[in-house]
């Protein structure tokens, strides 16, 4: 199995004589762990366009995005192990700002948005399974012009709690839209806990797990282990190819984005999915809720809605067209089995960067892809990491 998870990462890369990088990755990761430890790790490729680059490594830092939030999720889960908070609990009074947040229903004759209280509890299952219904400014077409009308200066990226405080899409609990959940997700820990963000995972999720090299703050990383950004650009024949780019992060920033801050490395991802496969950051029991289905018919057929019209634009297309999707306290859930692949009950989520992580608890095993591309939904990436799946579960299980 190793040899042939090395050939397909190396045949998706670009090599040290291409100077162009078409059709290719600059740089890719794959790790696969099961409730022993991590059984796989392998990386191919360089760090930046330069063919002179140092290689990509188990230890080259890349920006997670919403790989975070399975570290949150776990967090979370963790202080209602400890009886801080309760998933059902009304949060509204420990975060007003969150609580003030009106519903927009659309926009008068004249372009002015149409706000209204909802006057609903929220809860931390709601910021957990996308159900408190808040999206993200820059994705969400009405919350563009929510914010052109209201002439607002900032938005997510520039992480800060300004940045997430938008309008929710609906009340809570009345469907299912994925956003800023996770962010105010974070924020609540810190005002459950009195400690930043980053200080409560390196003491409950980073520093026991062994992860020296994941922070909220990569200026505290050494340069020369850092991935570049690459960003495709795909011509009239469908070709892609990379070119640099800036980061699309602030330099510094002091909010700890819980959906979509965290930078890490393939060597340290590998400790986080070993550590819930193993039970070795969550009792057995509250696994089970990080699983656990939590949506109704009509939050569910929302998703599915969502998935289906954004499979293009890389909402889970390791899982065939029309699959049967559910959500946990962490990401999505397959509710049917994937032939050559995942079982049923699988969680996963993904990252912008073209990052994928699973875990499948009924095999025993986990999995996550590494690489730091724009825009996500790269079809180099996707395929790949099929090719890559499909290997570790033949050699799994002979399927």
């Amino acid at each position: 199995m190793e040899k042939q998870l090395d050939d397909i990462l190396r045949s998706h890369v670009a090599t040290p004589s291409e100077t162009e990088v078409k059709d290719k990755l600059l740089a890719a990761g794959f790790v696969v762990v099961d409730r022993e430890g991590i059984i796989y790790t392998g990386t191919a490729g360089r760090l930046d366009f330069d063919p002179s680059s140092p290689p990509y490594g188990l230890d080259s830092v890349s920006w997670l995005a919403s790989m975070t939030k399975l570290a949150t999720a776990v967090s979370l889960l963790q202080l209602v192990e400890r009886g801080v908070a309760g998933l059902d609990d009304d949060v509204s009074r420990i975060v007003p700002e969150l609580a003030a947040l009106p519903v927009l229903r659309g926009f008068s004759d004249d372009g002015q948005p149409i706000l209204e209280a909802h006057g609903r509890a929220i809860t931390l299952r709601h910021l957990l399974s996308h159900t408190l219904a808040i999206g993200v400014d820059m994705a969400d077409p009405d919350l563009i012009r929510w914010a052109k009308s209201t002439g607002r200066s900032t938005n997510y990226m520039s992480y800060t709690l300004e940045g997430i405080t938008t309008p929710l899409r609906f009340a809570p609990g009345e469907g299912w839209y994925y956003g800023t959940a996770y962010d105010w997700a974070g924020h609540l820990l810190t005002q459950l806990t009195g400690s930043s963000l980053s200080s409560h995972m390196q003491a409950h999720v980073f520093g026991p797990l062994g992860m020296a090299s994941t922070t909220f703050h990569p200026e505290s990383i050494a340069a020369q282990r850092r991935l570049a950004f690459a960003y495709s650009e795909t011509d009239d024949a469908g070709g892609v190819t990379l070119k640099p780019g800036p980061s699309p992060l602030p330099a510094k920033t002091e909010f700890e984005a819980g959906g979509s801050g965290l930078f890490s490395t393939p060597g340290d991802y590998a400790r986080l999915l070993h550590g819930v496969l193993a039970h070795k950051i969550l009792e057995p029991e509250t696994t089970d809720l990080l699983f656990a289905p939590q949506l109704d018919g009509t939050q569910r057929g929302i998703l599915m809605a969502i998935a289906a019209y954004a499979r293009e634009g890389g909402f889970a297309p390791e899982l065939p067209p029309d699959s049967p999707l559910d959500h946990g306290l962490a990401g999505v859930l397959n509710t049917a089995d994937v032939p050559g692949k995942r079982r049923a009950g699988s969680l996963m989520w993904s990252g912008a960067t073209n990052g994928r992580w699973w875990i499948d608890r009924e095999t025993g095993v986990a999995g996550a892809v590494f690489t730091q591309v724009e825009p996500h939904g790269n079809k180099v990436l996707v395929g790949m990491f099929d090719e890559l799946e499909r290997v570790v579960y033949r050699g799994r299980l002979g399927s």
